[in-house]
């Protein structure tokens, strides 16, 4: 297959279109501070949440704690992160927006997927205006299971009418953004290198190629 014949770009959010600085452990810890301030174990629970950036957070928290302890942390993630992308905390990724537009104009469909809940993606888009730039937007709610598993991306394809998943191509800036693109037969796997992961580790999880940004992708399926 060749890069004209790719139908389908699956674009992770947080780290790969939109600036994740900080966004998520500050979600994360503002959560905690409300719901179990009074346990150790904060900053353990803080590098788990790194080393698991890319996947759904309602799994993350589980791994965390009880369901109870779970849902609750859940609740006030995502409550935090409510308040911070209205306090000016969400940002694209630079060139991202311009990217998405030259490879939809190139006739391509365009996916968001998310590990975030409906609720969070919506806002993040809203406060972008990005609420029609992609063709679709998926949760883990909406797919069934999230990162590592294909999923979201096989929803993806089904939702866009894609004809092949070597039509489809998935760009993310985590190992399990990568794990999950390559489990779903992508025929290209993209890394991205302004988010969690450095390209070592994005081409060991079944990356095809790392790039600098999203905003080098139209340059790479031309």
């Amino acid at each position: 297959m060749t890069n004209t014949d790719f139908e389908l770009v699956v674009l992770d959010m947080a780290g790969t279109t939109v600036i994740d600085d900080g966004l998520v452990e500050g979600a994360f810890a503002r959560a905690w501070d409300r719901v179990r301030a009074t346990e150790s174990g904060r900053e353990e629970a803080l590098e788990h949440v790194r080393a698991t950036m890319g996947q759904s957070k309602i799994e993350v928290f589980r791994e965390l704690g009880d369901e109870e302890s779970a849902q609750a942390m859940n609740v006030a993630f995502e409550a935090s992160l409510a308040e911070l992308i209205g306090e000016g905390r969400c940002r694209e990724v630079p060139g991202a927006e311009a990217a998405i537009r030259e490879l939809r104009a190139s006739g391509k469909k365009i996916a968001f997927t998310t590990g975030f809940s409906r609720a969070t993606a919506d806002s993040i888009l809203n406060s972008l205006g990005w609420s029609e730039l992609a063709d679709v937007v998926l949760t883990p709610a909406d797919a069934g299971r999230g990162r590592p598993a294909p999923d979201l991306n096989l929803m993806a394809l089904l939702r866009t009418g894609a004809g092949s998943v070597a039509s489809m191509v998935t760009v993310g800036d985590t190992a399990f953004d990568a794990l999950s693109g390559r489990s779903a037969g992508a025929g290209l796997v993209v890394g991205v290198l302004t988010g969690a992961s450095e390209a070592e580790s994005l081409l060991d999880s079944g990356a095809d190629i790392v790039i600098a940004s999203v905003a080098d992708l139209p340059a790479v399926l031309a």
